[in-house]
């Protein structure tokens, strides 16, 4: 079943509609300001033995990615509403969530297996050992198409990517603070590496591993 799974998302078709994984409402409310998380933010690379909520892993998804418009509009800016990333998960301590790999869904805030099991060594591995990325809970992967922003905006659209790689990571460094989290934004890693833990052609832009800080 995983591995038919994994072909529909190499083929960029949709999964049997009984595998999507629905994650809880995102808050869009919260308690903690954008000025304190401004001030708090710092990289954290050492992380509690303490599993996530599946909540908390839907809110940092939805800070990363989600909609926040009926047709276009997401919580990141992107140029031309071109939207070239994709985000997977490798998760290993969540509960209520198989570990395994997932990938993101924007439209109807939830996630579709990719790929089973524990994949957070092989995927420190591809990042040069950084053990914080076998240590975190869960790890947020995130990937470009570059042709989606390119097709419109020509060599240019190279940068707009990028850019838009920025606004995300942000966007996910505050959402982890404000929820008592920790994360790092990692881009040492060997691509292809990375390309083969998670199964893609897609270009691996951030590694970003988080979970509850160890105090």
């Amino acid at each position: 079943m995983l591995g038919m799974l994994l072909f529909f998302v190499l083929a960029g078709e949709t999964p049997p509609r009984d595998s999507i994984i629905r994650l809880p409402a995102p808050d869009t409310v919260g308690r903690v300001t954008v000025e304190q998380t401004l001030l708090r933010r710092r990289s954290v690379r050492n992380y509690a033995d303490k599993p996530l909520t599946l909540g908390d892993l839907g809110q940092v998804l939805w800070a990363a990615q989600g909609k926040t418009g009926k047709d276009y509009g997401r919580t990141a800016p992107s140029a031309g509403a071109t939207y070239p990333m994709e985000l997977f998960v490798v998760a290993g301590n969540v509960s209520g969530l198989e570990q395994g790999i997932y990938q993101y869904q924007s439209e109807g805030h939830c996630l579709r297996p990719v790929v089973s099991g524990d994949r957070r060594r092989e995927l420190a591995g591809a990042a040069l050992g950084q053990t914080c990325i076998q240590k975190a809970p869960a790890v947020l992967v995130l990937c470009a198409e570059y042709k989606r922003t390119t097709g419109r905006y020509g060599e240019r659209g190279e940068r707009y990517v990028h850019i838009e790689a920025g606004h995300i990571g942000q966007n996910v460094h505050l959402q982890c603070e404000a929820l008592g989290l920790g994360t790092v934004m990692i881009g040492a890693f060997v691509d292809s590496a990375v390309q083969r833990v998670l199964g893609i052609r897609l270009a691996p832009l951030y590694i970003m591993p988080f979970g509850y800080k160890r105090k």
